[in-house]
């Protein structure tokens, strides 16, 4: 099992990671080109902005209590796996962008 202090690196690591994801599918070059696109990318969007809230408020608890974030361990895991995730959905999303192109 993790400890926390590298859970909440893996979180920021993970952060960063999220910041390059965003401004790659806000580009132009990953513009969507059809209906099934624009769909997929409102949807990346609102799970991006739902992946930011959760991390903030992670983050938030952790600084509050800092004596007191054991049972931090699960939420984290939960999140980082939420990022698993939301890496695969942009994968996706940029998959089918290269096939309509």
């Amino acid at each position: 099992m993790q400890t926390l202090q590298e859970l909440i690196v893996r979180m920021e690591r993970n952060n960063k990671i999220l910041q390059r994801l965003s401004q790659k599918i806000n580009s132009y070059t990953c513009e969507p080109n059809d209906h099934s696109c624009f769909e997929k990318l409102y949807n990346l969007k609102r799970s991006f902005s739902a992946f930011v809230d959760h991390q903030n408020r992670i983050m938030t608890l952790i600084r509050q209590k800092k004596e007191a974030t054991t049972g931090l361990n699960e939420d984290i895991q939960i999140h980082l796996e939420r990022f698993k995730q939301l890496e695969e959905d942009v994968e996706a999303y940029l998959l089918e962008l290269n096939r309509h192109a």
